[in-house]
C-alpha cells in the first residue's frame, strides 16, 4: 500500500469508531421517558404557575441525582448480566420478596396513572375526546408501542422512542421562545428554599416525578438486554464509557424539557387563574401564545402519555419477573394496569391533582430502588474492579439521604395536617 493510500485511509477509521460508539446508546433515552412523563408536567406547570422560579433548584439537584442513579443501574445490569428486580429477587426471602414487590406493584400503578392520564388529557385538548375513552385509546396505542418491542426488538423500540422524545421536547420547549424569562430570578431559583408547606409537597412530587424508581428498575433490564453481561476487561470499560455517555445526554434533554417547562409557567403563567391544572395551563398558554404553540404544547403531552405508559408497563413486568419470578404477556398487564386509571378517570377525580399526587407516590418509593442499588454497586464481590469508588459511593448516599428526608419531612406535614 503506497505512503498516499495509507494517508486516505488512516482518517477513515474515526468514523467508524464514532459509529460503534453511537450504536452503543439508546437504553439510557429510553429510561429518559420516566422523566418528561405527564407527572413532570403536572408537577413543573404547579410550581411554576403558583411559586415562579422559587423550586427550580428542585429540578437541577433530582437531575444530577437522576444521572448518578440511572448510570448505577445500568453498571449493575453490565456487569452482573442481571437487573435489579432479579438481584434483589435472589437475595430476599420469600415474605420480603413479596412485600417489596408489593411497594413496587404500588409505585407501577401510580406510574401509569398519570401516564394514561396525561394522554386522556391531551387527547381531550386536541380531540375534545372524553377522559375515559381518551384513557381507554391511550392503552389500546400504548399496547400497540409495546407491540414494537414484542415483534421487533429492543433496536426498533428504542428508535421510536427516541422519535417520541424528540416530539416530546419540541412539544414542551417551543412555547419557550415566545416568552420573556427573568434571568437574574431564575438564578434566584437554584438557591434552595421553600415557601410554606405546599412547596414541600411540590418539591416532593417533582422530586418523584423526576428520579423515577420505575426507570431505576427498568434502566439494569434495558442495558443487560442490549448488551449481556459483558467479562470484565477492554469490553466492558468501553460500554462503561459508552453508557456514561448515554445516561448523561439523555438526562440533558430530560432534565431541560423539565426545567423549560417550569420556566415557561414562571414567565408565562404565574398569576394566571387555573394555572395549576394542566388544562388550564393549556388554556393560558393558547390564550398568552397563541392556538398553534398550545396544539404543540398538547402534541407533546399526548406523545409523553403514550411513550412513559409503555415504558412504565414494561418496568413493571420486569420487576414482576425479578420478584415473584413470574412474567405475564405484556399485553395482559397493560390491560390490568389501565383499569386503576380509568376508574379514576370515571369517577370524576380532578386528573392534575391525580398526577400530582401519584408523583408523591413514586417518591415515597424511591428509597425503596436506590438504596439497593447504592449496596449492589458499591459491593467489591458483586461488582469487583467496577464497584463504585468512595466518591460515587458517598455521593449516592448523600442522594439517597436527601430524598428519605424529604419524603419524611411530607409525611409529617401530610399527618400533622400542616401541609
Amino acid at each position: 500500500m503506497s505512503i498516499a493510500t495509507r494517508g486516505r485511509t488512516r482518517p477513515e477509521r474515526k468514523p467508524r469508531s464514532t459509529g460503534r460508539s453511537l450504536a452503543l446508546l439508546g437504553p439510557a433515552f429510553v429510561a429518559a421517558i420516566a422523566y418528561v412523563d405527564p407527572g413532570n408536567v403536572a408537577a413543573n406547570l404547579t410550581a411554576g404557575a403558583k411559586y415562579g422560579y422559587l423550586l427550580i433548584w428542585v429540578l437541577v439537584l433530582a437531575n444530577a441525582m437522576a444521572v448518578l442513579v440511572q448510570f448505577l443501574s445500568a453498571k449493575l445490569g453490565l456487569v452482573t448480566g442481571r437487573s435489579l428486580p432479579e438481584m434483589l429477587g435472589e437475595r430476599l426471602r420469600p415474605g420480603n420478596r413479596r412485600a417489596f414487590w408489593l411497594q413496587a406493584e404500588t409505585m407501577a400503578i401510580a406510574t401509569d396513572v398519570a401516564e394514561v392520564i396525561g394522554g386522556a388529557i391531551a387527547l381531550n385538548l386536541l380531540f375534545g375526546i372524553p377522559l375515559f375513552l381518551g384513557g381507554l385509546i391511550t392503552g389500546v396505542i400504548s399496547m400497540a408501542i409495546l407491540s414494537i418491542q414484542n415483534r421487533r426488538g429492543q433496536r426498533t423500540f428504542e428508535f421510536v422512542i427516541i422519535g417520541m422524545l424528540s416530539i416530546i421536547t419540541v412539544g414542551f420547549l417551543t412555547g419557550l421562545m415566545f416568552t420573556d424569562v427573568s434571568g437574574p430570578d431564575a438564578l434566584s431559583g437554584l438557591v434552595p428554599g421553600f415557601d410554606g408547606p405546599e412547596t414541600v409537597l411540590l418539591a416532593a412530587s417533582m422530586l418523584g416525578a423526576t428520579v423515577m424508581p420505575h426507570a431505576i428498575y427498568l434502566h439494569s433490564a434495558l442495558a443487560r438486554d442490549r448488551h449481556g453481561r459483558v467479562e470484565h476487561g477492554p469490553k466492558l470499560d468501553r460500554l462503561l464509557r459508552a453508557t456514561r455517555f448515554d445516561v448523561v445526554g439523555a438526562l440533558i434533554v430530560a432534565g431541560g424539557v423539565n426545567i423549560g417547562m417550569l420556566l415557561l409557567a414562571a414567565s408565562a403563567l404565574r398569576g394566571v387563574p387555573g394555572t395549576d391544572s394542566i388544562e388550564g395551563a393549556h388554556a393560558a398558554i393558547e390564550s398568552s401564545l397563541g392556538p398553534s404553540i398550545a396544539i404543540i404544547f398538547a402534541i407533546g403531552l399526548l406523545a409523553s402519555g403514550l411513550a412513559s405508559t409503555s415504558i412504565g408497563c414494561a418496568a413493571g413486568s420486569e420487576i414482576m419477573h425479578g420478584l415473584l419470578h413470574k412474567r405475564i404477556p405484556l399485553m395482559v398487564r397493560r390491560v390490568v394496569t389501565l383499569i386503576p386509571a380509568l376508574i379514576i378517570l370515571s369517577v370524576g377525580v380532578d386528573p392534575t391533582l391525580a398526577l400530582v399526587l401519584s408523583q408523591v407516590v413514586l417518591s415515597l418509593c424511591i428509597p425503596f430502588a436506590i438504596i439497593p442499588l447504592v449496596r449492589m454497586t458499591s459491593d467489591r464481590t458483586l461488582m469487583g474492579a467496577q464497584a463504585n469508588s468512595t466518591a460515587v459511593t458517598s455521593a449516592a448516599w448523600l442522594a439517597a439521604g436527601l430524598i428519605v428526608a424529604l419524603n419524611v419531612t411530607l409525611l409529617w406535614l401530610t399527618f400533622t395536617g400542616s401541609a
